[in-house]
């Protein structure tokens, strides 16, 4: 029995496994229409691979996506996190947990998880081929299986196939599943940057807060979480996380709002006037722009009392009311005119994809076109940053090898 896994990613190599571990009769190939596999594992956490987070709980772990949570939630109970460590623990790859969550090979690099997944698919006789796309996918009328057609100009016959593609940014990119007579949901991106063209602190770049507030002017929309001034705007997780959350409000808005910051996160306004009325009585003759309070960095803290009108030299007794008004309000609710967004380093994700309605998610299997499956980021399903996207991928991936494997005697 042939199988064909398209797409070389995460969810790719760790389908391509499952099925060929579940039935070894199985002729398991992967085609990658690039000459690169596995390049987000390489890239992810800044070369280190986010490889899942520290949540054992299924139900907690779904909280984390935008959208898939519900679809995952039964997903996750069959191969969750915990699977995820012990399937890499039992081929020598130990995890480790950082204090945010956020799961890492204890090599801190990516190409260890690569290692692992390539001599996994090598043991289990897992055929790979670069540069090779597929264009399109008709099922074949004499049998239960497709035709491929590839960019060679040949064919190829499989009686299961997966696709696992990823993600795309142009919404032409899904016609060839369109013509199967899939949905899909309009792509756009998440997980992206805040550019700030006119912001008043892009001089402080490489400033971070670790605790911050970011909301929406004029929605319900806020995160909380470490935020990071860069050069072309606001980065961190406080910012992605809220985009992943936001992207179809942000794209219709064109990527043009006013975001409010609060850099003090745990202060309410009247919790905030106390602090600064205490500290201007024990301290009348500080000066105020060079003595950051509540934690703040120096530099911030000084942007911050330019921002509220305060000179220089101006000591707290001298401090006029509306100057302490001025900065109450640069500390809790700072106007940031947002114009446009920047893809997170190479991590891009995009919000869309193939309808989850359509797709059996005990299996992955199309309830369209059977015997053709899906896992990754090809499906309507996208997380926040943590190692939330690559869960998906190895949690659908696993899905779908093992259900192709089992469907065939």
């Amino acid at each position: 029995m042939n199988i064909v896994v398209i797409g070389g990613g995460a969810a790719g190599y760790f389908g391509a496994i499952a099925c060929a571990q579940a039935n070894p009769k199985a002729q398991v190939t992967i085609l990658e229409k690039s000459n690169k596999l596995l390049s987000k594992v390489r890239v992810s956490g800044g070369g280190r691979c986010n490889v899942t987070h520290h949540c054992f709980i299924p139900t907690v772990f779904s909280q984390h996506y935008p959208r898939g949570a519900k679809q995952l939630k039964e997903a996750f109970k069959i191969f969750g996190a915990s699977e995820t460590v012990e399937w890499f623990e039992h081929r020598g790859v130990k995890l480790k947990a950082e204090p945010d969550g956020r799961m890492f090979p204890v090599t801190d690099n990516s190409q260890t998880i690569i290692d692992c997944l390539q001599r996994e698919a090598a043991k289990a006789g897992v055929e790979v081929k670069t540069g090779i796309a597929v264009e399109r996918i008709l099922p074949d009328p004499d049998k239960e299986g497709y035709t491929l057609y590839l960019n060679n100009s040949n064919e190829l016959y499989a009686d299961r196939v997966l696709v696992s593609t990823g993600g795309n940014p142009k919404s032409q990119g899904y016609d060839w599943l369109r013509a199967l007579g899939h949905t899909i949901q309009e792509p756009v991106p998440s997980l992206f940057t805040f550019n700030v063209p006119g912001s008043p602190l892009k001089d402080l770049q490489g400033i971070a807060v670790p605790q911050a507030r970011v909301r929406i002017a004029g929605q319900k929309l806020e995160y909380e979480g470490p935020l990071l001034i860069t050069h072309w705007g606001y980065s961190g997780p406080a910012v992605l996380k809220l985009s992943a959350w936001g992207a179809r409000l942000f794209h219709g808005m064109d990527y043009r709002f006013t975001a409010m910051v609060s850099w003090v996160h745990d202060q309410t306004e009247e919790s905030l006037r106390e602090h600064l009325h205490n500290f201007r009585k024990a301290h009348p003759k500080k000066v105020v722009p060079t003595n950051p309070l509540l934690g703040l960095p120096l530099r911030l803290w000084k942007a911050l009392t330019g921002i509220a009108g305060i000179s220089n030299e101006v000591k707290w007794a001298e401090l006029p009311a509306k100057n302490t008004n001025k900065l109450v309000e640069a500390l809790l609710r700072l106007p940031v005119e947002v114009d446009g967004k920047t893809t997170f380093k190479e991590e891009f994700v995009t919000c869309g994809g193939l309808d989850l309605s359509q797709i059996n998610m005990k299996t992955m299997e199309s309830r369209l076109q059977p015997g053709l499956y899906f896992a990754g980021e090809v499906l309507d399903i996208d997380g926040i940053t943590g190692g939330f996207n690559f869960q998906a991928a190895w949690t659908t991936g696993y899905l779908a090898g093992r259900a192709m494997a089992t469907s065939i005697s």
